[in-house]
């Protein structure tokens, strides 16, 4: 069984909206649905389990999932306050026979159903050379001058593009590993940017694929301008 964690439970204030951003519409659609729809038409997904504020649960029943026939949605999980207990809160939901879970962020709709399949097969295959590497994730190349910077805002130093990446959703995880590095992070108190850093702390190998600048996250006007550009040009807006 390969599980996807949707985490979809932010107020996007950066947005300037009244309504939480999942939810705000790109061609007559939410956000959300765009994200969905990726996941349920992947073929190497079995079952999806979806993080939505507590005052969207049933919206999220009627308006997203029924609405849209969205059949792998096993589950609508309350969300938490931060990302990290969301996604813990969909894991603990999880049934024990899963062996993989992909997590992704609701807000990034263009990512694509070939490209959820071939994260999780490379990670199938990454593992079988090497036992070590136990996730996978994809993400953006560094185009512009990296800078390292001390406290007083001075340049530090000058970090090499090739060695940088900018990480992006889904990450793709052994489930009893990911399950771990959650219980340890609970144990611990800590609070890491993203699920890789939770897994890289227990000292496992996390592999990176560059994927596109595309896969953005719609976090600002911005970002949602250059979605529905995006999804203008490919043709997903009709």
């Amino acid at each position: 069984m390969i599980a996807a964690i949707i985490t979809a439970a932010g107020k996007g204030t950066r947005l300037q909206s009244n309504i939480s951003k999942q939810f705000i519409q790109i061609y007559g659609k939410p956000i959300l649905v765009h994200t969905l729809k990726s996941f349920q038409d992947s073929s190497k997904i079995n079952s999806i389990y979806l993080a939505v504020p507590a005052d969207y649960e049933q919206y999220c029943r009627d308006e997203i999932i029924k609405k849209n026939r969205f059949t792998k949605v096993k589950a609508i999980v309350r969300g938490g306050e931060l990302r990290q207990e969301s996604v813990y809160n969909a894991l603990k939901m999880i049934p024990e026979k899963c062996k993989i879970v992909a997590v992704h962020d609701g807000v990034r709709p263009l990512i694509t159903a070939a490209e959820i399949n071939m994260l999780i097969s490379s990670l199938v295959r990454f593992n079988k050379n090497d036992a070590d590497v136990r996730g996978v994730l994809i993400a953006a190349p560094a185009y512009e001058t990296v800078k390292k910077i001390g406290d007083d805002s001075i340049i530090d130093k000058t970090i090499a593009r090739a060695n940088v990446c900018m990480a992006q959703t889904p990450q793709v995880f052994f489930y009893r590993d990911l399950v771990l590095a959650y219980k340890k992070a609970l144990e611990d108190n800590y609070i890491g940017t993203d699920d890789s850093s939770l897994v890289e702390r227990m000292g496992l190998k996390v592999k990176v694929i560059i994927g596109r600048h595309e896969n953005i996250k719609i976090t600002t006007p911005l970002d949602l301008f250059l979605a529905e550009l995006i999804m203008g040009r490919d043709g997903k807006g009709k």
